[in-house]
């Protein structure tokens, strides 16, 4: 699990093939087994049928030890190494893979940096606890020393990185200040039966492979990694978006000194945010802006719809009011018949309407009218539509009738 820059390998075997794997050999999931389901004792019952003692010590005790509950972190190892009493035969990879005694769980070992502690880690975590039936599993986390030595700095303290570990479900034992190379006193001291890693070939401290001799005793199991994951490559991330990162814990209220930013490169980012702040303001007074006219297009739209309708009805109301055969013209017509009908025919000359009883006073203004009227046109001729006039002192109102009903 020590991240490297070499080109990360795609999962070859997922975790289902390891299951089918334990399967074939009689074995059953070790996370299952932690909960002491039926199949862990099924399982010890094939493994050793004469045997009563491992029947009745399988849903008791699955691991070989005190069961740890879900909730609590894994325990450090203790610096004296490995103080079971239990005989620790050399086992082979078959052996292990067709399944041991519940009292002798195989002890496997799995060691690395788990900085910025992933998925990836994980996943090979995961590969560790499941490879064998019956696993406890080792993990050493090598010290910042050492790792500032051999690999280069880290995000994260050791403790951190210790603490991480201990917190993993995969996780039985946590060995901190793991040496960068394993040596035979510490596989002994740890009673340590196999070492887990990917079979990437991994240079340091002046080796072409640091797992060499353990690939030599056949004591190691290869791992796969997972591709699109590392430390190195979350690294890369932030590097490539550093002002990005600055920018967010600035605005996350951090100080220029804890990012170690200059002044100018604060003022810098700090006018970067203000910008992108008036942005996004003209960004969404445009969206509104967007919305509302598109609102107004829309209520203009039926505006303009209404107001055509409402003039082709004006119009054709109008014309059918004031057009040639409107209802106009026939008012006036009928209007026209009505005061020609009420009008009284013109009498003969000498009639009793000359008469001095019919006579009437004339006044001095009405002597000026009657002046004036002499500048009014002469009546129309009888049978042209006009009015009959039948006496001179109606003329003058005969004419204003004549011509109102004109």
């Amino acid at each position: 699990m020590r991240c490297t820059l070499k080109n990360t390998h795609r999962l070859r075997n997922p975790p289902c093939a390891l299951y089918k794997l334990r399967g074939a050999a009689g074995g059953c999931s070790g996370v299952v087994r932690r909960q002491g389901s039926r199949t862990s004792g099924m399982a010890g019952k094939r493994r050793g049928r004469g045997s009563n003692v491992q029947q009745q010590q399988a849903p008791q005790n699955p691991r070989g030890g005190p069961r740890r509950a879900l909730r609590e972190p894994a325990a450090f190892a203790k610096s004296t190494g490995c103080d079971s009493e239990i005989p620790q035969d050399k086992l082979t990879i078959a052996q292990a893979r067709r399944g041991t005694p519940a009292h002798r769980p195989v002890r496997v070992y799995a060691d690395g940096i788990f900085d910025l502690f992933h998925s990836g880690h994980a996943r090979a975590l995961m590969q560790a606890k499941n490879v064998f039936p019956n696993t406890h599993l080792i993990v050493g986390v090598c010290s910042d020393e050492l790792t500032h030595k051999f690999k280069g700095y880290t995000v994260m303290t050791e403790d951190e990185r210790y603490d991480a570990l201990r917190h993993c479900r995969y996780v039985d034992e946590v060995v901190r200040d793991a040496p960068w190379t394993l040596s035979t006193e510490f596989l002994q001291k740890h009673k340590i039966d196999f070492v887990t890693h990917d079979d990437i070939p991994y240079t340091s401290a002046g080796s072409e492979d640091v797992y060499k001799h353990i690939k030599e005793a056949g004591m190691f199991v290869a791992t796969q990694r997972t591709e699109g994951i590392s430390t190195s490559d979350l690294i890369t991330r932030i590097v490539r978006d550093y002002d990005i990162y600055v920018r967010r814990n600035l605005q996350r209220g951090y100080s220029a000194r804890d990012l170690n930013v200059g002044f100018i490169n604060e003022k810098k980012y700090r006018l970067q945010d203000q910008v992108d702040k008036m942005k996004e303001t003209v960004r969404t007074v445009e969206e509104k802006s967007k919305h509302f006219v598109y609102r107004v297009e829309e209520k203009s739209q039926d505006l303009i719809h209404k107001w055509e309708e409402k003039s082709r009805e004006f119009i054709s109301n109008f014309l059918e009011l004031f057009g040639p055969d409107g209802a106009w013209h026939v008012i006036q017509e009928r209007s026209g018949r009505m005061l020609q009908a009420l009008s009284p025919y013109s009498s003969p000359r000498g009639s009793p309407s000359s008469s001095p009883t019919r006579r009437r006073s004339v006044s001095p203004d009405s002597s000026s009218a009657f002046a004036s009227s002499s500048s009014l046109p002469p009546p129309p001729p009888p049978g042209s539509g006009g009015l009959k006039v039948r006496d001179a002192s109606l003329c003058h109102t005969d004419r204003i009738k004549y011509w109102w009903g004109k």
